[in-house]
């Protein structure tokens, strides 16, 4: 019996390795987790500095992983979260259904954004980047590491944050939506209704790096999507 495709698409600053945490309680499943150029399997290839493009990839990996009857779920936290939708627009147009959509980690499309952070000198950047969890003490610490690192974390920032999201389209695709309580846009979770004809929500205790608290809540919604 074929194991259901379980799509993982990483936050700003993170690539195939960033769902290890959740990857060691799928046994069950086919985790797949991808990742955009420029960082991890694909630090050769060229940064990504636009959303379409980014959805373009992600696509396109995902098609070259189905085959005639999969069934597959896509997870993605934050920015993850953000191309997923999109990329799932595209894969419907093409009547291929994920069972389940699961977003973390992100509000929706369509809000107002107060910050702007790719475009910010260093001094200012950091300080955002510590406001938001999720990056080893190392990072900052080391120059040569921040100097590595810091131009995927603004390319991913920049496909957040450059355009206008500008959404005019619900998915069919059943969704799921956790974010953290301690979140600067937890109070925005339900804008997600307007973008979706199936839609829950759940709040978790924590920040935006909620999820590496909550890996058997996430597992759990994982398996009930699979099985539904």
């Amino acid at each position: 019996m074929k194991k259901v495709k379980v799509f993982m698409l990483h936050f700003a600053g993170g690539n195939k390795y960033s769902f290890r945490f959740l990857q060691d309680k799928l046994d069950n499943y086919e985790t797949i987790p991808l990742e955009l150029p420029g960082r991890g399997s694909r630090f050769g290839e060229p940064l990504i500095y636009d959303a379409k493009s980014a959805v373009k990839d992600i696509y396109y990996q995902i098609k070259q992983h189905l085959v005639a009857e999969d069934i597959f779920i896509i997870y993605g936290h934050s920015m993850g979260a953000k191309l997923g939708f999109h990329v799932i627009h595209e894969l419907e147009k093409e009547g291929l259904w994920p069972k389940c959509f699961i977003a973390t980690g992100n509000a929706g499309p369509g809000l107002p954004r107060d910050k702007i952070r790719y475009k910010l000198p260093d001094n200012e950047f950091v300080v955002e980047l510590k406001k938001l969890g999720g990056t080893p003490t190392e990072f900052f610490d080391n120059e040569e590491l921040y100097k590595l690192f810091s131009p995927i974390m603004r390319a991913d920032f920049q496909i957040v944050e450059a355009e206008d999201e500008k959404v005019d389209f619900k998915i069919k695709t059943s969704l799921f939506v956790l974010m953290g309580d301690q979140e600067e846009m937890v109070s925005n979770i339900t804008n997600w209704a307007k973008y979706a004809e199936e839609f829950q929500f759940k709040l978790l205790p924590g920040d935006h790096f909620f999820i590496y608290n909550h890996s058997v809540e996430i597992t759990h919604i994982i398996t009930n999507c699979a099985n539904n």
